[in-house]
């Protein structure tokens, strides 16, 4: 089996998950210190107070590190089948959806988890 350079996978799936661990690595080691509209994880629930933002940029970053250590071998993997080009685009673009979606009600699962609805 040989990669297939062209995939669409190695395009949609392995550069975002380089993208994702990059961000996160990056998140992880400089989080934002205030709530702010521009660099974080920003949703409603992690804006409500600093300790929930503090909280959520660990946790998203880590989770976004994780979610690209996972796509971008299941890249790879897809660029090895002997697939047509819109198989390999109708495999890719659902998986990247589902780790961005995963991605936020894993992370929005866990500041209800940690500090209740409020």
């Amino acid at each position: 089996m040989e990669i297939n350079w062209d995939s669409q996978s190695l395009l949609v799936l392995g550069m975002s998950g380089l993208v994702f661990i990059l961000v996160g690595a990056i998140m992880y080691f400089f989080p934002p210190k205030k709530i702010n509209h521009l660099y974080g994880y920003r949703t409603p629930k992690s804006m409500a107070s600093q300790e929930r933002w503090d909280f959520s940029q660990k946790y998203s970053s880590v989770l976004l590190i994780i979610s690209g250590v996972i796509i971008v071998p299941l890249g790879v993997i897809i660029s090895l089948l002997p697939i047509s080009q819109k198989a390999d685009i109708l495999l890719s673009v659902p998986i990247l959806l589902l780790t961005v979606i995963l991605f936020f009600i894993k992370t929005e699962r866990e500041l209800k988890k940690r500090f209740g609805k409020n």
